[in-house]
């Protein structure tokens, strides 16, 4: 276990009250856990949600004068203090330091920053210390925003080369049917190749968090193909961190990882999809042969349709000729060069292979 990498993404409804604010017992409960890997030389890397419920305990703003967003904000602010502080005061009994990262979806939408962010990452970890991070939901709004924090975490997971990702939500994993019905039953293990769960899951968001059930399977779908475990699990089981590691037979969902070397730039391609600034719509020809296990790049001659505008070094999607997203890539040319370059043969890729990742 020494030196293994786990990234530990607490959801909303684990660290959150009936009333809607913070839950201190839970988070204590859960720092605990957390103290006990990182003194038999696990690296923890945690990913918390919790700062709007701390600031809504704090503050009671005139909701007649408060936008939705603006109150998000003005409860993140306040929260984000208080959380940051329960969790260093927590840990601090362990004599374990934490220090908080705050990030936003546009802050990662270059490589540059996405490298620094790695690199903050990894010196945290090189000096033992546990990172917090969350979304700064004081400046990230609408369509700058992830979809929640496990889309933060799959970043993160494949960012720092993670062996575990647990996603800790208020269920016992993904089931085959509603997990209120009692007829349901818990899925145990995703497998490579078979991880298409949508017919099982609701789309129903949890009660106060952004995503849902649906997301986490989809995240952690594409995680594991990145080759890291990732277990769903019910956060307010009681020692639930320590059983699914050590307790095969404890209730969760594992999604099995593929083993595979990915390069650096394709894991962060790979989750760049809300970035993305255009399209790149691809013909019949160009879909045969990218389904195929041959590395393909994209060339001009494969290409229908160019849409959006971006520049060069842009992420943009591919489009199948059946509209549907089936990648994203780092477009080598501005849309304006692209558009010109349509259907020609000799010249560079539209997208090079090392910097295209596909979902198909």
């Amino acid at each position: 276990m020494e030196n293994k990498r786990i990234v530990i993404k607490i959801g909303s409804n684990v660290l959150t009250s009936s009333d809607g604010t913070l839950n201190i017992d839970s988070i204590k409960s859960l720092v605990k856990q957390i103290a006990g890997l990182h003194n038999i030389g696990v690296k923890p890397i945690v990913i918390t949600s919790g700062a709007v419920a701390a600031g809504r305990s704090i503050v009671k703003p005139s909701y007649d004068r408060l936008d939705s967003v603006s109150a998000r904000q003005l409860f993140s602010a306040v929260g984000q203090v208080k959380l940051i502080n329960l969790y260093s005061t927590f840990f601090g009994e362990y004599g374990i330091t934490c220090g908080q990262v705050l990030t936003t979806k546009e802050s990662l939408s270059t490589r540059e920053f996405y490298l620094n962010q790695r690199n903050c990452l990894e010196t945290m970890l090189a000096n033992n210390i546990i990172p917090i991070i969350n979304e700064n939901d004081t400046i990230s709004v609408t369509e700058l925003m992830f979809t929640d924090n496990d889309e933060l975490s799959g970043l993160i997971s494949t960012m720092i080369n993670a062996e575990l990702l647990l996603i800790l939500s208020n269920v016992d994993g993904i089931y085959d049917g509603d997990p209120k019905n009692k007829t349901s039953k818990l899925i145990r293990a995703i497998l490579p190749g078979n991880r298409s769960i949508s017919n099982y899951i609701g789309k129903e968001k949890s009660t106060f968090g952004r995503g849902g059930m649906l997301t986490k399977g989809r995240i952690a779908a594409k995680v594991a193909d990145e080759g890291v475990e990732v277990i769903i699990a019910n956060g307010e089981r009681k020692n639930i961190i320590e059983d699914v590691i050590n307790n095969p037979s404890t209730p969760c969902t594992r999604f099995t990882p593929i083993k595979k070397s990915t390069s650096g730039i394709k894991k962060w391609i790979a989750h760049s999809d809300g970035f993305a600034k255009g399209e790149i719509h691809i013909d019949e020809g160009t879909m045969r042969a990218i389904s195929g296990e041959k590395a393909i790049s994209i060339l001009p001659i494969g290409v229908s349709k160019i849409e959006g505008v971006f520049k060069k070094n842009d992420i943009v999607r591919i489009i199948a000729p059946d509209s549907k997203i089936i990648g994203v890539g780092k477009a080598a040319y501005g849309s304006d060069t692209a558009t010109k370059v349509i259907g020609k043969r000799g010249v560079k890729p539209v997208i090079h292979y090392d910097y295209l990742y596909l979902d198909i």
